[in-house]
């Protein structure tokens, strides 16, 4: 499952992966994400928590990187990834190589109070 938040008074878009997320999470979530990137103003800031996530189909990497391509589209200044088990990497730094060219460089913390930190939220 995806669940996808945003607060437009601080520019934040979050995205919580939970359990074994397959390729039809990415579709049923798609228009929702896409709807609160386009809420946001260049510049905004996406944190995306895997702490939740027990396995990501290999299937889901076009469908992450399609999102990881509308958000630097729209203008992202900012990517925070939270992933506490390094094993849980599915892959996203080598996508952010190709989607995010030019654009931020993502940040990878162990914590979600790490991330609020750094997001100084």
């Amino acid at each position: 499952m995806i669940l996808i938040t945003s607060n437009a008074a601080k520019q934040l878009v979050y995205v919580q992966y939970f359990g074994r997320v397959k390729p039809e999470d990415f579709q049923t979530t798609r228009e929702e994400f896409l709807a609160q990137v386009r809420a946001m103003k260049p510049g905004f800031r996406l944190l995306a928590d895997l702490s939740q996530l027990e396995s990501m189909n290999v299937a889901c990497a076009p469908e992450l990187g399609q999102m990881m391509t509308r958000v630097a589209e729209a203008g992202i200044g900012r990517v925070l990834r939270v992933i506490p088990d390094p094993k849980k990497d599915i892959g996203m730094n080598i996508l952010a190589a190709f989607r995010y060219r030019g654009g931020p460089r993502p940040i990878t913390c162990d914590t979600l109070a790490e991330a609020v930190k750094v997001l100084a939220l």
